[in-house]
């Protein structure tokens, strides 16, 4: 898990890292599957699992460079860095297509997923009993979080700590999307949105010398929310690791059956027909946050027109979608044939 990595492989994780942080940051899309798809998978949660009492004893004791090689730490900061700089610039981007071209972007995410079940299933040769029920089972967990209504938001500190729990999941389980998981549980905009907000403004202030948000109660409390859901994300990242990592040891193939049946019914997060259903006050007016956006509620599915042409034109970015996927498992076999 420790080998010497060249500057191409660097450069290549810290792609790997902007491309997990985007997934993350789409309801409906996972930063696991990216994981799994592209190969990192297993080094990621092997590497999260080092992070325990022997990590903690090594850097409370000064052993700054024993405890950067034990838990794999060039992986672990080059990833993040790329998550880190994903979440203020690709996820930018990709904000701005979803607003401007909400269908295409969400037809070359099913296509994605659709690459990714193939991706997955293809070399599985471990389908009998048990595996067919754990896929089963999969599927039918998979399509019902699809279809689960959002609750109120609540910003009680216990339960910002559990989201923070729950939210990380996306970049550990191949196919559960943490941010449509903080839909589902009303917080999306106040954690993902509102709070990373006060935060970024808070960094523009500082370096500007501006401390006036200390007298801000509303900034404060929303920072202090930012930090219980950091700290309870750090907690489930680290504990949801080493859960997983026996899972894997022990139950592999029964695993992978339930990745491939919960990604397959998680396809209907990503259904590119939909109409988004935003949040309503009781006066019937659409409700806002912070930014001043429509706070989404749920999407309702639809059956595509074939009279339209971005219709087809949607069609076109869901074989594109597959392309990529296919071109990522090409690269993967390629790297292997080098090596």
């Amino acid at each position: 898990m420790h080998q010497p990595r060249s500057l191409i492989d660097k450069i290549f994780l810290v792609i790997k890292g902007l491309c997990m942080g985007a997934a993350n940051k789409v309801p409906g899309v996972s930063g696991g599957i990216v994981a799994f798809v592209v190969g990192f998978y297993e080094e990621f949660i092997y590497s999260l699992r080092k992070i325990n009492l022997k990590a903690f004893k090594l850097l409370f004791n000064g052993r700054f460079k024993s405890f950067y090689k034990y838990v794999n730490g060039q992986f672990l900061s080059l990833l993040i860095f790329g998550m880190l700089v994903s979440y203020f610039s690709v996820s930018k981007i990709l904000d701005y297509f979803l607003i401007k071209k909400e269908l295409f972007v969400w037809a070359g995410f099913f296509g994605m997923i659709i690459g990714s079940i193939y991706f997955i299933a293809k070399d599985f040769k471990h389908w009998n009993k048990k595996t067919i029920i754990a896929g089963i089972l999969g599927l039918i967990v998979g399509i019902g979080i699809s279809f689960l209504s959002p609750a109120k938001e609540n910003d009680n500190l216990l339960f910002i700590f559990l989201c923070g729990i729950i939210s990380v999941s996306g970049m550990t389980l191949p196919g559960l999307s943490g941010s449509f998981i903080l839909i589902l549980l009303g917080n999306y905009v106040l954690l993902l949105v509102d709070s990373v907000n006060a935060l970024y403004d808070t960094f523009a202030e500082v370096l500007q010398g501006d401390f006036s948000f200390v007298n801000n109660s509303k900034r404060l409390n929303t920072l202090k929310i930012l930090a219980v859901f950091t700290t309870g994300s750090a907690f489930g990242l680290v504990t949801l690791s080493h859960i997983l990592g026996f899972v894997l040891k022990h139950f592999r193939h029964i695993t992978t059956a339930v990745i491939i049946g919960f990604i397959t019914g998680s396809l209907g997060v990503v259904w590119p027909w939909k109409k988004t259903i935003f949040m309503l006050n009781e006066a019937g007016e659409v409700l806002l946050d912070s930014n001043g956006d429509k706070i989404i509620r749920n999407y309702e599915r639809y059956l595509p027109d074939v009279a339209l042409s971005e219709t087809w034109w949607a069609v076109v970015f869901i074989i594109l979608g597959i392309l990529i996927l296919l071109g990522l498992d090409w690269y993967g076999k390629r790297r292997k044939q080098i090596a």
